[in-house]
């Protein structure tokens, strides 16, 4: 099959110019990757991703995801991820955690930069689930373009997101009938609670915490899609042990968890 055309001519510039394609793959699935998403891959000249050193797995799930969906697979180019810091002293606050992942980002933009000024053509980025949801790589290419040596255009493909894959595989309305939802994350879930929220869903759990809410139901799935897909649901405080040896065994499988929940009150 042949690759697709792959520039964009824009009017300011009365010529073809470098594209920047960032790739909602969805949660893990390869058969859960849209004919939008597909028709990208095959667009661009070369991927980037970030290797986080050793072995890591999610790279080579992206590279087997390309070997299924692509006759011909452009080169992968993996640039070690530089490290972020961690320390309690620079999380504590909520401001000292956003700088970090400021700074962080900062570092990204000028690994990825370099790397795109390195290879010629269009690029691709594979995203987990969709680029909107709790992910970087927006943020980051606007990075890189505002730094000013890339010149390019750049989109943003639309993936299945792991909040819609664990809906669909409990079977389940993620929220009641005309009442709204709120989307956190696990070290901001008490501040959630806190506030009032009775119906929340729950990304980038470092662990569960979920102390003093045993009454609430729990509907909790990861690495969804994949082969070692698991889904709990139950009252908090009847099925969280099961929950944490779950996400245990998945992570000694896998060498990776990507897990998400919802909360209800009851």
């Amino acid at each position: 099959m042949s690759r697709a055309t792959s520039r964009i001519a824009t009017p300011d510039d009365g010529g073809a110019v470098r594209l920047i394609r960032v790739i909602g793959i969805g949660a893990g699935h390869p058969d859960q990757v849209t004919v939008e998403a597909i028709a990208a891959m095959r667009s661009v000249d070369f991927f980037i991703t970030a290797d986080k050193g050793g072995h890591d797995p999610l790279l080579a799930a992206r590279e087997a995801l390309l070997t299924r969906h692509l006759d011909v697979v452009p080169p992968v180019v993996a640039v070690r991820d530089p490290e972020r810091d961690r320390t309690t002293s620079s999380t504590t606050t909520a401001t000292d955690y956003d700088r970090a992942v400021i700074d962080w980002h900062d570092a990204r933009a000028e690994v990825f930069e370099r790397a795109i000024l390195d290879h010629e053509g269009d690029v691709g980025f594979l995203v987990w689930g969709d680029p909107a949801f709790y992910d970087s790589t927006i943020r980051i290419v606007e990075k890189v373009l505002a730094r000013g040596k890339v010149e390019a255009v750049w989109d943003v493909i639309p993936g299945i997101s792991s909040l819609q894959m664990l809906a669909a595989r409990h079977r389940i309305v993620l929220h009641g009938i005309g009442q709204p939802i709120l989307v956190t994350t696990g070290r901001r879930l008490r501040e959630a609670v806190e506030a009032g929220a009775d119906n929340i869903l729950v990304m980038l759990n470092a662990r569960l915490e979920l102390t003093g809410l045993e009454e609430w139901q729990i509907w909790w799935g990861t690495n969804l899609g994949t082969k070692d897909e698991r889904l709990v649901n139950g009252a908090v405080g009847d099925v969280l042990d099961q929950i944490l040896t779950q996400r245990a065994e998945v992570k000694s499988v896998a060498g990776w968890v990507m897990d998400v929940y919802l909360l209800r009150k009851p």
